[in-house]
């Protein structure tokens, strides 16, 4: 699972992560540098996500890998960032058996409530490496709300939050140009997205 630190500095949101007193960790954090810190071993859980759930299942935390990156959520992410997350993304899905679709944002699991990693996120790169998933066969669909809420619970969204909420999280991650109401392209984006979508097993990144 993927998130912006929205902190100070990389050493102030390191200092965070690692006081016991504020109740959140993260299996690791990266720098806006590139630099790539191990705070948690990875078969110890984290406290990265918090409440939500992610397809049909809650304790997010005790079955996902927490990747924090030094980012206000304004700013683009930097190459060396990127180039760093690239570098750490394979060996943690080959260690899990985590797919590309098991690569999800915050705010996929936690709609309404978080936002990060947010929209300036190049999900389009990750996928392009297969260590994300992004729709590119997209078909022609007519702007159903019914179409558009099975395929977000085709992917892993939950299933209780609003529709207009659901629909903010899914631009987030797969439409971050989209404005309004529920329109024809959302439906066909994640109609496409769906597709992707596999059951990612016991662990999400």
């Amino acid at each position: 699972m993927l998130h912006y630190t929205a902190m100070a500095s990389c050493e102030a949101a390191r200092d965070r992560l690692c006081d016991p007193a504020f109740e959140v960790s993260a299996h690791y954090l990266i720098g806006a540098d590139g630099r790539i810190f191990g705070l948690v071993d990875e078969h110890m859980r984290a406290w990265h996500a918090g409440a939500g759930a992610w397809r049909g299942r809650g304790d997010v935390n005790s079955r996902s890998i927490g990747i924090e990156l030094d980012n206000d959520g304004a700013a683009p992410f930097p190459e060396a960032q990127m180039a760093a997350l690239e570098a750490l993304l394979p060996g943690i899905l080959e260690r899990w058996s985590i797919p590309p679709a098991g690569v999800i944002a915050h705010s996929d699991m936690a709609p309404g409530r978080k936002v990060d990693p947010g929209p300036r996120f190049d999900w389009r790169r990750l996928a392009r490496g297969g260590l994300s998933v992004w729709p590119t066969d997209l078909r022609p669909a007519p702007c159903d709300p019914a179409a558009f809420a099975a395929a977000l619970s085709r992917i892993g969204y939950p299933e209780e939050v609003d529709p207009e909420t659901l629909l903010s999280a899914f631009r987030l991650r797969f439409r971050p140009w989209g404005r309004g109401a529920l329109s024809a392209a959302d439906v066909a984006q994640a109609q496409a997205a769906a597709l992707l979508h596999v059951d990612p097993g016991g662990a999400s990144a």
